[in-house]
């Protein structure tokens, strides 16, 4: 009978890899067959001496947001036709259409600097449509900065994505939060969604840990140890400021937003043992959930619903993933081996991705990777493999994106990537940063 079992574990374990992809493309939009873009270079259309260098930011980073959205199959620049496209006029169709290039969609465009002023105009063109191929056209004016090329590559990427895929929004112009000890001390930093824009937003002083930004970006909730033992610590993003929240008593950890911003979870051993609390977003009507002896901690909302909570609890022995109500009721524990932490729920609350060293112990095989399982029918599938120690993974908006900590490099540094696993990308390189948190939006 146990060796049954051991054979039906391997046999699972075979099988699953090639089942599995069928319910994360379902789940999370990517690893499907994908359209072939071509996007050549902007045209410059004036004289001014910062175009180029405009026009060269422009188009690096709207190749590589189309590139990174895990929708596209983005055709090669030296398989372009000859030739500057700055306008529709430009374009022949049957150029695109036909091999080398071969593309189903074509982005094109112009940039200019008159005076002060950035000006772009992008289209989107079905190479297929003869008759009527004009999918988008924008037009885009900021000032002349390398900042605004890179905000207006952005948002023209975001409305391709928006277009093609299947109506859900782009994350080119969300925000990463992290933690980071490049100032000498460990701050909140923040950067953009592919690593550029580095920045700290706190200047503490001390410890901060864990940083979950709310639902309208106007406030990040973390621990911090600036009043001694670690707390819950609220820093307006739209004051540049610490504002007033209150202590709780005990060790107080990772705060996690409900999707409507209404509400707080958190864990603290106020009572002696670390449990998992409720408040609402301004620190009132306090309510513990648990109340098994054992460390609860990590929880994370359900986003599609509010109506579950995913955490850590160490109840059965090592840490595993449970859920439950969000009152406390329905306690269901998620894994059943090793030492799994860091649980993060997707935003169409089918999956949960954490870390989990699956076996744990002396002389045990494996290290801690990236996983994601669909909660109802607990089936999971690994991301990462044995690349250094993976942890604290969080979700982009559009769902088809994670970003978290990896030591595979040396020190702890944040990588993405897209949720079926491929495309994983370092972002951060300097210092040691860690427990990444994707923006809402």
């Amino acid at each position: 009978m146990k060796r049954f079992a051991v054979l039906s574990v391997l046999l699972f374990a075979l099988v699953l890899p090639a089942v599995s992809q069928d319910w994360i493309r379902t789940g999370t939009g990517v690893g499907g067959e994908k359209l072939r873009l071509a996007v050549p270079d902007f045209k410059i259309i004036s004289a001014d001496s910062r175009s180029a260098a405009l026009d060269k930011a422009f188009n690096d980073v709207l190749f590589n947001d189309l590139r990174q959205s895990g929708i596209f199959e983005m055709v090669s620049k030296s398989f372009y036709p000859l030739g500057a496209i700055g306008g529709p006029a430009d374009v022949h169709l049957d150029q695109w259409g036909t091999p080398p290039p071969k593309a189903a969609m074509l982005a094109f465009g112009s940039l200019g600097v008159n005076g002060e002023s950035l000006q772009v105009q992008g289209w989107l063109f079905d190479v297929k449509n003869a008759q009527n191929p004009q999918v988008l056209a924008k037009q885009y004016r900021e000032s002349a900065t390398a900042e605004n090329a890179r905000r207006i590559a952005h948002r023209f990427a975001d409305e391709i994505i928006f277009r093609l895929g299947g109506g859900v929004s782009g994350i080119a112009e969300s925000k990463l939060y992290f933690i980071s000890n490049r100032t000498g001390h460990k701050e909140v930093w923040a950067m953009d969604y592919d690593g550029a824009a580095q920045h700290p937003v706190t200047r503490l002083g001390s410890i901060s840990l864990s940083p979950r930004v709310s639902p309208d970006n106007s406030r990040i909730a973390f621990s911090s140890f600036l009043k001694g033992g670690p707390n819950i610590a609220m820093w307006s993003l739209e004051l540049s400021r610490l504002v007033n929240f209150p202590s709780f008593g005990g060790t107080t950890l990772s705060p996690a937003w409900s999707s409507d911003g209404s509400r707080i979870a958190f864990s603290s051993s106020r009572s002696g043992d670390p449990e998992i609390y409720v408040c609402d977003q301004y620190g009132n009507n306090l309510k513990r959930l648990t109340s098994v002896h054992g460390p609860d901690v990590s929880p994370v909302w359900n986003p599609k619903t509010n109506a579950q909570i995913a955490w850590v609890s160490g109840r059965s022995g090592l840490p595993q993933i449970f859920i439950m109500e969000s009152d406390g009721t329905n306690v269901q524990r998620i894994t059943d081996q090793g030492y799994a932490v860091s649980p993060s729920w997707s935003p169409n609350g089918q999956f949960l991705a954490f870390a989990w060293v699956r076996h744990y112990g002396p002389g045990a095989p494996g290290a801690s990777d990236i996983y994601i399982m669909d909660v109802a029918s607990r089936q999971w599938v690994q991301l990462t493999h044995d690349g250094g120690r993976n942890d604290f993974p969080s979700w982009s908006p559009d769902g088809r994106h994670i970003v978290y900590q990896s030591t595979r490099s040396g020190g702890e540094q944040i990588w993405s990537m897209l949720a079926d696993g491929s495309q994983q990308t370092q972002l951060t390189f300097s210092g040691s940063n860690s427990q990444p948190n994707w923006s809402w939006k």
